[in-house]
C-alpha cells in the first residue's frame, strides 16, 4: 500500500492551482489553506534520495556505500533511520549528521575517520566504525548516547578508551578487536554482554577492572600477548557464557601462576575456548557439550552493512580486511578430534612436540605449532634454527606425566579387578 511518499510533484501543483482558484472568492482563508496544503505537501515533494545513493521505505533508508564519497552528499532526508556510508573517502563528519534526529543506524565502516565524529545523534542505536584511522575514543564521544546498543569500533590504530561512569547505559555489544591495547580497558558500561577484544597486544587485565560486568556472556581474548593473569580476575563474570583464551604466549613454566587459571578455568561453569597450557582445546562447561552438537565461534566483527558477502576479499575488500570482517566457523568435531588433523604425539625434525591447538583465524579451528615447554629447560635454552618456536601452548611436563601415571594406575586396577 503506498505511503503517499510516491506521488506525482506535477499532480499535486495541478491540484493545489484549482484549490486556490474555487477559494478565489474567499481571498483570505483560501491564502491560509493554501499555505497549509503546500506546508504538507512540500515535505512530500522533497523526499528524494541523494542521486549517487540508492535508498527505500521511502527514502529512510539509504545506502551510499562503495561510492568514491570525500564528503557527506547533499540531499539526505531529515527523518532517515538507516544510513550506510561504508567504504568510501570520508575524513571527517564533526558535527554535520547532528540534526538527523530519527537516525537510528550509522555505519561509517572503512573510511579515513581519523578522530570519532562529534555531534552524532543521540538515537542513535547502532555504530559501526571499523576499519577507519582511529586511535583514542575520549569520554564526550559517547557521553551522551543513552540510546546506543551495538558499538563497533574494530580494526583501527586504537591504543586507548576512556568511558565515565554510569554512561551508555543501553550498550550491550562492544567490539575492539584488532587494535592496539595493552591493557584491558577500565571502566566499560556496566550492562555490556558481549565484549570483543580479540587480535590485540594485551598483556594484562587490571584486577577489579572487570568485576562491574555482570551481564557479560561472551568475553574475547584470544589473540593476544597474556602471559598470566591475576588470580580471580573473572570470578565476578557471574554470567559468562563463553570466554576466549588461545593463541596467547602462556607463561606455562610458572607453576603457581598457571595452575591457578588452569583450575579456574577447569571448574567454571562457562565454555574457555582455547585452554591455556593444555591439550584440550577447550576446558569448562564445554566438557558437557553433547555428542553430536557443535561450538560456533565468531568473532563479532561484521561485513559493512552494505557489503555483498560474496565480494569479501574480492575488489571490494582486501584480503587482511576481510580476513577481520569474515566469520569463522570451529566445529566440536574438530575442537576434540584434533587427530583428525594429524598425530597429535608427532615430532618435528627439531624434537619440538607438536600440539593441536585453538587459534582465532577466520576459517582455520586447529593449527600446529611448535612448543618448546614440554622439553627440559636445558633443551629449551638451545637455538632452534630449523623452526619457529613458541611457549604459547606447551603442556607443562610434570602435568603431562601425572595425567599418564594415573592413566596407568587405572588400567592397572582395572586389568586385576578382572
Amino acid at each position: 500500500m503506498s505511503d503517499g511518499l510516491d506521488e506525482d510533484p506535477y499532480r499535486i501543483k495541478t491540484v493545489s492551482f484549482h484549490l486556490a482558484l474555487i477559494m478565489l472568492p474567499h481571498a483570505p482563508l483560501a491564502c491560509l489553506f493554501l499555505l497549509l496544503l503546500l506546508g504538507v505537501l512540500g515535505g512530500l515533494v522533497l523526499s528524494i534520495c541523494p542521486a549517487v545513493c540508492s535508498c527505500s521505505r521511502g527514502h529512510r533508508v539509504v545506502d551510499c556505500s562503495s561510492r568514491h564519497l570525500s564528503q557527506l552528499p547533499p540531499g539526505l532526508q531529515h527523518n532517515i533511520r538507516f544510513l550506510n556510508l561504508s567504504h568510501n573517502s570520508l575524513c571527517g563528519l564533526d558535527d554535520q549528521l547532528s540534526h538527523y534526529a530519527h537516525l537510528r543506524t550509522l555505519d561509517l565502516s572503512y573510511n579515513l575517520l581519523g578522530r570519532f565524529p562529534s555531534g552524532l545523534p543521540r538515537a542513535l542505536w547502532d555504530i559501526r566504525a571499523a576499519g577507519n584511522q582511529l586511535r583514542a575514543l575520549d569520554k564526550n564521544d559517547t557521553a551522551y548516547h543513552w540510546n546506543l546498543r551495538v558499538l563497533d569500533l574494530s580494526a583501527n590504530e586504537l591504543e586507548r578508551v576512556v568511558f565515565i561512569n554510569n554512561t551508555l547505559p543501553s550498550l550491550h555489544a562492544l567490539n575492539l578487536s584488532h587494535n592496539r591495547f595493552w591493557t584491558v580497558p577500565t571502566n566499560m558500561p556496566h550492562n555490556l554482554e558481549m565484549v570483543d577484544l580479540a587480535h590485540n597486544y594485551l598483556v594484562q587485565i587490571l584486577l577489579g577492572s572487570l568485576d562491574r560486568l555482570p551481564r557479560l556472556r561472551r568475553f574475547y581474548l584470544h589473540a593476544n600477548r597474556f602471559s598470566w593473569v591475576p588470580e580471580g580476575v573473572f570470578d565476578r563474570l557471574e554470567g559468562l557464557e563463553i570466554l576466549t583464551l588461545g593463541d596467547n604466549p602462556w607463561a606455562c613454566e610458572e607453576e603457581e601462576n598457571i595452575t591457578r587459571l588452569l583450575l579456574w578455568a577447569k571448574h567454571t561453569r562457562a565454555a574457555v575456548l582455547g585452554c591455556p597450557c593444555y591439550t584440550r582445546p577447550t576446558c569448562g562447561q564445554a566438557h558437557l557439550a553433547t555428542p553430536g552438537g557443535e561450538w560456533h565461534f565468531m568473532s563479532h566483527t561484521e561485513p559493512p552493512l552494505g557489503a555483498d558477502a560474496r565480494e569479501l576479499g574480492r575488489g571490494g575488500l582486501t584480503p587482511d580486511r576481510a580476513a577481520v570482517v569474515t566469520s569463522g566457523y570451529l566445529a566440536k568435531s574438530a575442537l576434540l578430534e584434533p587427530g583428525t588433523h594429524g598425530d597429535r604425539g608427532s615430532a618435528n625434525s627439531s624434537g619440538d612436540q607438536t600440539l593441536f591447538v585453538f587459534i582465532s583465524t577466520p576459517l582455520h579451528g586447529l593449527s600446529t605449532r611448535t612448543s618448546t615447554t614440554g622439553q627440559p629447560h636445558s633443551a629449551a635454552k638451545k637455538k632452534n634454527t630449523g623452526s619457529t618456536q613458541s611457549r604459547s601452548h606447551g603442556v607443562h611436563t610434570p602435568i603431562l606425566y601425572s595425567v599418564v601415571t594415573w592413566n596407568l594406575l587405572v588400567t592397572v586396577t582395572a586389568f586385576k579387578a578382572f
